[in-house]
């Protein structure tokens, strides 16, 4: 439950920092398009890196070598 929690605190200061970086009034159609896109746009780069770092993982050795 913790860790929910700590996520969604992820995403939600996400789009706090995108919209206080960007000026955007959320109330204006226009400036929640905008948002919306640049969210997507943020959420893409959180899932690229992502997967990026779990390749790489799986390219390590993660078995100790042997003694011989």
């Amino acid at each position: 439950m913790r860790f929910l929690i700590i996520i969604l605190m992820f995403f939600i200061l996400g789009a706090l920092f995108i919209i206080s970086n960007n000026g955007l009034a959320l109330s204006e159609r226009q400036d929640f398009e905008e948002f919306k896109f640049l969210y997507s746009l943020w959420l893409d780069n959180i899932y690229s890196n992502v997967l990026s770092m779990t390749g790489e993982a799986v390219k390590l050795s993660w078995i100790p070598p042997s003694s011989e």
